[in-house]
C-alpha cells in the first residue's frame, strides 16, 4: 500500500489494519455464523477478508487458500464479535468525543489535518464512517480488557517484594526476551490415530519446505493453524515466562534466524523459528514533568462553557500575578490536589489521561495552558519544571503488577521466569 499506509503507524496495532476498502454491494446477503443470537453477515466476513487480505498484501505476503484465508479471519471476527458482546453487557463505550480524538491521533501521527486525511481516506478508496467504527470497535475491546482484567488485580507491594526477592534469589536477572514466530499444525481434541497421523505428515512437510529455504512468514500464513496465521506466525517480543515450557526448551537452543524441529504439544505439531533476542538489563529513564492544574467540573449549576469562562479568567488572573497556589485551593473541584495547590507532583509519561497529558506536555516550564476538557471536566495546567529520572527500579515493579504475572506473584515462581507481560500464550503449542 502507498501514501498514509507507510511504516511507523501504532494505533490498534497498525493503521492499515484499521482501515476497510468501499466495496460493492453484494446483490444478496447470507448468515455465515450465528455469536451468542448475533449473526455475522457474508458481507462483514467480506468486509474483514478484503481488509486483511490488503494488509497481507502491502506487506507482500503469500495469501494462503481461500478457504483458509476465510476460515481463519472468521474466527477472528466471532472472536471480536463475542468480545463486543461483552462489552456492550459491561456497559463499556466509547463516546464520540473520544473517538474523534483518537482519529485526530491518527491524523496527527501520518502529519496531516483531519480534512485532508479524510479527502487521503477517500481518494485511495477508503469509506470513512466505516473506518470510525472500526476504530471505535478497537477502542472498546480495549477499554473492555483493561476494565474486565487491569481494574480488578490487586496487588500488594509486599507481594512484589517477595516476587522480586525470589526472582534474585534464583538467579533470574530478567536479562532475555525473545522475539519468536510460530507454526501450528493443529490436531483435533481427541483426535484419532488417524488424524495425529495426519497431521505430523502435514507438519513434516512443513519443516521440510522451511529447511529448504522456504519463507517462515508466508508459509505461516499459508499454513499454520495458530491464532498468529495471518501475521506470519509473528508472536512478538516474549519473556520466558510467556512462553510454554515445550517452545522455551527449544527456543534456548536457537540462534536468531535459526529454525526448530517439529515439537509435539497439546495442540499439535509447531515448529518455531528465533527472529531476535535481546537484553531488557538496561537502565529505564523517562522524562518526569512537575505540574499544577485547577479541575472545574461541569454540573447542573455549572455548564461546559461556563466553566472554560471561568478558566479563562482564572488563567488571567494568574498571568496578571495572582498566585496559582491560591486560585487552586479556592477554586479546583481536585479535592486531592486543591489542598496542595493544585500540584501533582513529578508524574512520569502515563500516569495522566491522554487527553491531559497532551496539553500538559506541548507547554514549556512555567507556561499556562489554556482551559481544555477531559473525562474529567475543564482544566487549566502549569508545567513547573521538567527532569530526567532513573525509573529502572519503578519500571521493574511495574512489570511485576502486569496481569499474566499475578499468579506467580502469589506462588514461588518457576525457575526461568524472566519477567511479564499481558501478551496471551494460549494457542501456540
Amino acid at each position: 500500500m502507498t501514501g498514509i499506509f507507510g511504516a511507523g503507524m501504532l494505533m490498534c496495532a497498525a493503521f492499515s489494519a484499521l482501515v476497510a476498502p468501499i466495496r460493492a454491494a453484494e446483490p444478496l446477503d447470507e448468515i455465515v455464523a450465528v455469536v451468542d443470537d448475533e449473526a455475522v453477515m457474508r458481507s462483514e466476513l467480506d468486509h474483514y477478508s478484503a481488509r486483511i487480505m490488503q494488509q497481507l498484501q502491502s506487506k507482500g505476503a503469500e495469501l494462503p487458500p481461500p478457504e483458509v484465508m476465510e476460515r481463519q479471519i472468521l474466527d477472528r471476527l466471532i472472536v471480536m464479535k463475542l468480545q463486543l458482546q461483552l462489552a456492550k453487557r459491561s456497559g463499556v463505550t466509547v463516546d464520540d468525543e473520544s473517538l474523534n480524538r483518537a482519529i485526530e491521533s491518527i491524523a496527527a501521527q501520518n502529519k496531516m489535518s483531519m480534512s485532508d486525511f479524510r479527502q487521503t481516506l477517500e481518494k485511495e478508496g477508503y469509506d470513512f464512517g466505516r473506518f470510525r467504527e472500526d476504530i471505535r470497535d478497537e477502542m472498546t475491546i480495549s477499554r473492555l480488557k483493561q476494565r474486565e482484567v487491569d481494574n480488578r488485580i490487586t496487588v500488594t507491594e509486599r507481594e512484589v517484594d517477595n516476587y522480586l526477592a525470589n526472582k534474585a534469589k534464583q538467579g533470574d536477572s530478567g536479562e532475555s526476551e525473545y522475539h519468536l514466530a510460530h507454526i501450528l499444525i493443529a490436531t483435533p481434541e481427541g483426535a484419532s490415530p488417524e488424524q495425529i497421523a495426519t497431521a505430523k505428515a502435514r507438519a513434516e512437510k512443513v519443516l521440510a519446505e522451511l529447511r529448504a529455504g522456504a519463507d517462515f512468514a508466508k508459509t505461516a500464513i499459508a499454513e499454520s493453524d495458530g491464532a498468529q496465521a495471518l501475521d506470519g506466525g509473528d508472536l512478538g517480543w516474549r519473556k520466558p515466562a510467556q512462553i510454554p515450557n515445550l517452545l522455551l526448551e527449544a527456543a534456548a537452543q536457537l540462534k536468531p534466524g535459526e529454525i526448530s524441529g517439529l515439537l509435539r504439544g497439546p495442540s499439535g505439531f509447531a515448529i518455531i523459528k528465533m527472529i531476535e533476542m535481546r537484553s531488557t538489563n538496561v537502565v529505564h529513564m523517562v522524562t518526569q514533568t512537575h505540574a499544577r492544574h485547577i479541575l472545574i467540573k461541569p454540573s447542573e449549576l455549572v455548564s461546559k462553557s461556563d466553566a472554560l469562562q471561568k478558566l479563562a479568567q482564572l488563567k488571567a488572573r494568574i498571568q496578571g500575578g495572582d498566585d496559582f497556589g491560591e486560585l487552586a485551593r479556592s477554586h479546583s473541584d481536585d479535592r486531592g490536589t486543591a489542598a496542595k495547590g493544585g500540584d501533582l507532583g513529578w508524574v512520569n509519561p502515563g500516569d495522566l489521561v491522554p487527553e491531559f497529558e497532551q496539553v500538559m506536555n506541548g507547554l514549556k516550564e512555567g507556561e499556562i495552558s489554556d482551559p481544555f476538557e477531559t473525562q474529567y471536566g475543564v482544566h487549566i495546567v502549569q508545567v513547573i519544571a521538567r527532569r530526567q529520572h532513573d525509573d529502572t527500579e519503578e519500571a521493574r515493579r511495574a512489570q511485576a503488577r502486569r496481569p499474566s504475572c499475578i499468579a506467580r506473584l502469589k506462588r514461588k515462581p518457576r525457575r526461568g521466569s524472566a519477567g511479564c507481560a499481558t501478551r496471551p500464550t494460549s494457542n501456540i503449542a
